[in-house]
């Protein structure tokens, strides 16, 4: 189909030097973003990433495949909000313990078996506490049994693109076949955090289980950084003695989101410096703009045959990129990549076009267009009225 190219500028002054301006997505060039130092001597694997943008600031052997211990309940975590989200689970629905979730040893809410919690409770089992327990009760909650769960958590992987994750269980537990990488892990964590309601969990220092009962249970955010780090707020920590001290963290400040994820690491003294240094480079260095904020009309598409003629484009998510501070944003101008027309049916969710951000004459961004409702091919009748309406010029 043939494209027209609407561009759209907002060329903020007269071109100048391009380099250095932003940041640029590693996946479209592996060699020149690495931060200058090295984030994270430490760690045996790492990787820092604008949450908004996917950019990678800075890595250190982040495709190497390794044991990620306890971060595994993070694509646990991601499994469950989204199940949420779609209406198969509230919050309020209950989850039994069976003889096997219970027998979980390492990290535990100590769930006996038969023993329900809401799925709220678990959430907070898991995020918080990290207990093996709950994750493999919500897990047999969802799919039925564990290993069904598993099968779903490689499947979510492989929606997502990543080439360096297999799951074997849902808690991270010393497994054969059980592997991800700093990268892949940034990517589910990314995903994770469009979950807004996920925060309210991992960004909690502590709380209680059970508080009302003979046994309660006080629990306490295994990562530390949720109180220690301003703006610190997840994500997950983890430890076997395979992976040792593992982290995948995020915060917020002025209007960026960081992950930042160590794989590896000596000691939790270690993790958590390496990681606030990597918040602090991102903080320090890199500023957002925005092209587009959610919401935003950004254009229209003619619809061929369709109930409807046009259909609306707006932005589903902030489109913006990450600049360097210090560093004037000359160039930054973005195009609108549409057909010139479809032809109905058109899906809701279909992609129709992009939206192409350019420093200079270097693409820096690329952002996927999609439709925001469905539109049904009209009948005959309709068509002939539109056709016959447009000889009259009656819409």
């Amino acid at each position: 189909m043939r494209f027209a190219v609407l561009v759209l500028c907002i060329v903020v002054s007269v071109l100048g030097p391009v380099s250095g301006a932003y940041a640029e997505e590693k996946s479209k060039d592996t060699g020149s973003n690495t931060a200058a130092v090295d984030l994270a001597p430490g760690a045996r694997s790492a990787i820092l990433m604008d949450a908004g943008t996917g950019t990678i600031i800075y890595e250190k052997n982040s495709h190497d495949k390794l044991p990620p211990a306890s971060i595994t309940k993070i694509m646990t975590m991601l499994l469950t909000v989204e199940a949420l989200d779609e209406g198969r689970l509230q919050l309020t629905d209950k989850v039994r313990t069976s003889e096997y979730a219970a027998s979980m040893g390492g990290s535990q809410i100590f769930l006996e078996p038969g023993e329900e919690m809401t799925v709220d409770e678990m959430l907070k089992g898991i995020a918080m506490a990290s207990g093996n327990d709950a994750s493999v009760a919500m897990a047999e909650k969802i799919a039925g049994s564990e290993s069904a769960f598993v099968d779903l958590m490689n499947k979510r992987a492989e929606e997502l693109g990543l080439k360096d994750t297999h799951f074997a269980n849902c808690n991270g537990l010393p497994a054969a076949n059980h592997y991800s990488s700093a990268y892949d892990i940034a990517v589910i964590s990314r995903e994770l955090l469009k979950h807004d309601q996920i925060i309210k969990y991992t960004g909690s220092y502590q709380d209680y289980l059970r508080k009302d009962s003979t046994k309660p249970f006080w629990l306490v955010n295994t990562n530390k950084l949720v109180r220690f780090y301003t703006g610190a707020d997840g994500l997950k920590t983890g430890y076997t003695a395979e992976a040792k001290f593992c982290l995948s963290a995020t915060a917020a400040r002025d209007g960026l989101r960081a992950v930042a994820v160590v794989l590896g690491e000596p000691n939790t003294k270690t993790r958590n410096s390496e990681v606030s240094g990597m918040f602090d480079y991102l903080f320090s260095q890199y500023k957002v703009h925005t092209i587009h904020k959610e919401g935003d009309a950004i254009g229209t598409l003619k619809i061929e045959k369709g109930v409807k003629s046009e259909l609306p484009i707006t932005a589903k998510e902030t489109y913006s990129v990450l600049l360097k501070k210090g560093v004037a944003q000359e160039g930054i101008r973005h195009e609108l990549v549409l057909p010139e027309s479809v032809k109905a049916p058109v899906a809701e969710g279909q992609s129709v076009g992009k939206l192409v951000v350019y420093q200079g004459t270097q693409v820096i961004k690329e952002y996927e267009l999609k439709a925001g409702e469905a539109v049904p091919k009209a009948g005959w009748w309709k068509l002939f009225k539109r056709t016959t309406g447009s000889m009259f010029g009656v819409d």
